[in-house]
């Protein structure tokens, strides 16, 4: 309990601008076109292109599992710090995930085999698990530790990742106490049969307790914005340059950007009938709890915040488009996406608002600034050239037929939890420096290898491959062959990550601590700031 000093008091001793370091993100090497398994399917033409608003979704095969995806994410991300962080600079591991392998044995403790070298086993942070929010649970988990009297100095690594399978000294600073949390008791989506990988859903209800999941967040964050003084107005669509979304699939972030409107609209004492509200006057007393499904309402407000959701949010889709749903790791896939879709120079200095949402269910809406900083080797730079290999990476993934794609997801589906067993995919479409299972033995016990990966340098703020060791390499090999060095995409941070729909998978890590000590990392550093960086997204969060 807190002392007798009161808690005004005690707040000005808190770290302050706890942020996002690092960010990166993985995705499978191969996708399937979503107009072709329409037709494979047998499905009406825009079921999936235009219902959901996606084109292309990736999926893996046997050779990857939810281990195999963060061991990639996390080395990735690491790879790219090397020389600014190193795993010894680690204090804190959270895995935000709800794909289970094992229902005993963390997925956290098996990224525990990258930390060895180092000779790091002092790390706090456990796995999260609460369907789509486990990621956001695990950031969250970060920011408190290193805001409580139990931090060490140490960075927080944070790891969203899933397989979706359906029948001053920071870059990003998150915005202290404006949060806003909801949580009920639901059956809308879950996973009861552990045998398979498959869940129950129930859509209609797992669209409503959406909806009312976000009101309720809304109402709540705007709050605490407004206690925290920097939502004056009673717009929050205002108060934002980004709005983002938790997305299972694209149509119903831009139904859900629709909805803040109509909560801005309905809080808005004086709405401007000439503007922004033009056309929305019969619909000035309707209750929001009595129209989930009210085709009217939703496509007044979808068309009047339609120019809006073009300039705040449909960046933020990019990955959902192209990969699917990513379950825990989906938020976060959408600010990596509207992080690459602007430049440096339009970033600076945003606030970013966020809304993270868990079948079962758990839900928050919270907020982040970006740095104004865009100078060389500042945090800002160092966050934006980690994610400059995101957008090769998906155009040189591979595409695959709906029949191969059906074949695959069948052969997952008979031999989910086989033991023992040996995968048969091919490594050969794996991009360079991924993990992969090789093996499961018969007490259930899983292997990894790694597809060997040139290192990619980050030098005067410009990703490039390069085949050479960097300076760090050469003084800091790992106990791995130099060629093993790469080929993660992590995020260091806490954020969750999530899958696609069909069968994907994503990861996203990032690492979280306090500004001052990033500065001092890059005064101290800045020479080496120019080293390996491998394809992904990072994230690292600090304090001053």
């Amino acid at each position: 309990m807190p002392g007798s000093a009161s808690m005004s008091e005690n707040y000005k001793h808190f770290p302050t601008d706890v942020g996002i370091v690092a960010i990166d993100v993985y995705f499978p090497s191969q996708y399937v076109e979503q107009a072709e398994l329409e037709q494979y399917d047998g499905v009406s033409t825009g079921k999936y292109t235009i219902g959901l608003g996606q084109d292309k979704m990736g999926f893996c095969t046997d050779r990857e599992d939810i281990n195999s995806l963060c061991l990639t994410v996390v080395e990735r991300l690491m790879h790219k710090l090397e020389g600014h962080i190193g795993y010894e600079s680690i204090g804190r591991v959270e895995v935000g995930t709800e794909t289970i392998v094992d229902k005993s044995k963390s997925v956290k403790s098996v990224l525990m085999q990258l930390f060895e070298e180092s000779e790091n086993t002092d790390l706090e942070g456990i796995d999260t698990t609460n369907a789509c929010y486990g990621g956001t649970a695990a950031l969250f988990n970060a920011i408190n530790w290193i805001e409580s009297s139990s931090w060490d100095g140490r960075y927080a690594l944070v790891v969203a990742g899933d397989i979706a399978v359906y029948a001053t000294g920071n870059a990003l600073v998150f915005d202290r106490r404006a949060r806003g949390i909801h949580m009920q008791h639901v059956y809308d989506f879950y996973k009861p049969d552990l045998a398979s990988e498959y869940p129950v859903v129930d859509g209609k209800l797992s669209v409503q307790c959406y909806q009312h999941a976000l009101d309720m967040c809304y109402e709540r964050y705007s709050r605490r914005a407004k206690e925290e003084g920097f939502k004056v107005e009673s717009s929050l669509i205002d108060i934002a340059d980004g709005l983002l979304f938790h997305s299972p699939y694209c149509k119903l972030v831009q139904k859900s950007f629709a909805r803040v409107m109509a909560n801005d609209f309905l809080t808005d004492k004086n709405p401007d009938f000439q503007g922004r509200y033009a056309g929305l006057e019969d619909f000035r007393d309707i209750q929001l709890d009595q129209c989930y499904f009210d085709k009217e309402v939703e496509k007044a407000f979808m068309t009047a915040s339609k120019p809006l959701f073009e300039e705040k949010t449909r960046r933020s889709t990019l990955l959902g488009n192209q990969v699917g749903n990513m379950y825990t790791p989906s938020l976060y896939g959408g600010l990596v996406s509207h992080l690459m879709s602007h430049t440096i120079e339009e970033l600076a200095g945003q606030r970013i608002v966020l809304f993270s949402y868990g079948s079962g269910l758990a839900a928050s809406m919270f907020s982040l600034r970006i740095s104004e900083d865009t100078s060389k080797f500042s945090a800002l730079q160092v966050l934006y050239s980690c994610l400059s290999d995101v957008k090769p990476r998906l155009e040189s993934r591979q595409k695959s037929s709906p029949k191969e794609f059906d074949r695959i997801m069948k052969l997952r589906e008979d031999t989910h939890n086989k033991a023992p067993y040996v995968p048969v995919g091919s490594t050969d479409t794996l991009f360079p420096g991924t993990w992969y299972l090789t093996g499961i033995d018969s007490m259930h016990r899983r292997s990894y290898a790694r597809v060997p990966a040139s290192p990619t340098k980050v030098t005067n703020g410009q990703t490039m491959s390069t085949v050479e060791p960097t300076p760090m390499d050469t003084t800091k090999q790992r106990k791995r062959k130099t060629e093993d060095e790469t080929g993660c995409s992590s995020v260091k941070m806490s954020s969750p990550i999530s899958m696609t729909d069909d069968s994907s998978l994503v990861t996203v890590a990032s690492v979280i601590s306090p500004s001052a000590i990033f500065e001092a990392s890059v005064a101290k550093q800045s020479s080496i700031l120019e080293a390996s960086s491998q394809s992904g997204v990072t994230a690292k969060l600090s304090q001053s």
